[in-house]
């Protein structure tokens, strides 16, 4: 039988990389240059879901340079998608313009451009940007993953042993919507998480809520974050860090338990961090983790 042919084998993977972050840095740029403020900002399906000026016209900055750069790769952004857009296995650039809107709007600094390239419907460059902290996550798939392009991710080298929920610090995410059944298992699993052992909890060292699902997958690859669950957000959320954190040895799950295979556009996932060859401890915690999660989650994809 002839082996698969890998569809990245044509591809220019450290060139498109390259671009991708010189991209990033334009984008930084106008990110910067910026003042928003919750006067003059819009939001689309509430008063949480918000969007700039600026979101736009980086999207539109991004498109354009990418599709005249590479004109035969098609293009998913989160400030043009339409309902019913789906990844193919056409190679796609799928792009946040800016991940952490509300913080942007906020003058808060955990902001990023998320930026991604995936083929055959699995992500194989991630490049995430923050330019108010000037720090800067990349990713090739089977490459390994990097912090401003030199220090290799996971920062701790060995990476330290997985102790359980008891001993975890993860990230979760309120999202936009704010009531109906996934709402429910949202807040429900937040408590499971916190509370006592004495009231069937995982007492977790703490949650924390930041705001970018780009930089909490970074996070989570530097190895500062041992866990991140989220439902609700997009491609364009976390295609990028996936590549980041799957190169520095994290595993990415289902949200929803039982789930161990989960496609970029799934809008369901739970992200691990690495712990050194073999994944030791890995689907232990994401297991943990399942047994304290309260309803199921069901996003129009």
């Amino acid at each position: 039988m002839a082996a698969a042919h890998d569809a990245t084998a044509d591809l220019d993977l450290q060139g498109i990389h390259d671009f991708l972050i010189s991209i990033a840095h334009k984008a930084g740029d106008m990110i910067r240059a910026a003042h928003p403020t919750s006067a003059t900002s819009g939001s689309k399906k509430n008063s949480a879901d918000l969007v700039t000026e600026t979101d736009q016209a980086v999207e539109k900055m991004v498109s354009t340079s990418l599709r005249e750069k590479y004109p035969d790769f098609l293009f998913m952004g989160e400030e043009t998608y339409q309902p019913g857009d789906r990844l193919t296995r056409t190679p796609t650039f799928v792009v946040d313009p800016i991940d952490g809107t509300t913080n942007f709007v906020h003058s808060h600094s955990y902001v990023s451009i998320s930026l991604a390239l995936c083929v055959d419907l699995i992500p194989v460059i991630g490049v995430v940007y923050n330019p108010f902290l000037d720090t800067l996550y990349t990713g090739i798939k089977g490459r390994g993953s990097y912090l401003n392009l030199k220090t290799p991710l996971p920062l701790k080298d060995p990476p330290e042993p997985l102790g359980g929920l008891k001993n975890a610090l993860v990230a979760v995410e309120w999202g936009s919507d704010r009531s109906g059944p996934n709402w429910d298992a949202k807040w429900k699993t937040f408590r499971n998480l916190g509370a006592s052992p004495e009231l069937g909890g995982g007492m977790v060292h703490s949650l924390r809520s930041l705001g970018s699902a780009a930089l909490n997958f970074c996070g989570v690859a530097r190895g500062d974050l041992d866990v991140y669950w989220e439902a609700g957000c997009w491609a364009w959320d976390v295609a990028a860090g996936w590549v980041i954190l799957t190169e520095a040895g994290g595993l990415v799950a289902d949200a929803n338990p039982g789930g161990w295979d989960i496609a970029v556009d799934a809008r369901r996932y739970i992200a691990v961090r690495g712990t050194g060859k073999g994944g030791k401890g890995q689907k232990e915690m994401i297991e943990e983790f399942w047994g304290k999660v309260e309803g199921k989650f069901d996003y129009e994809q």
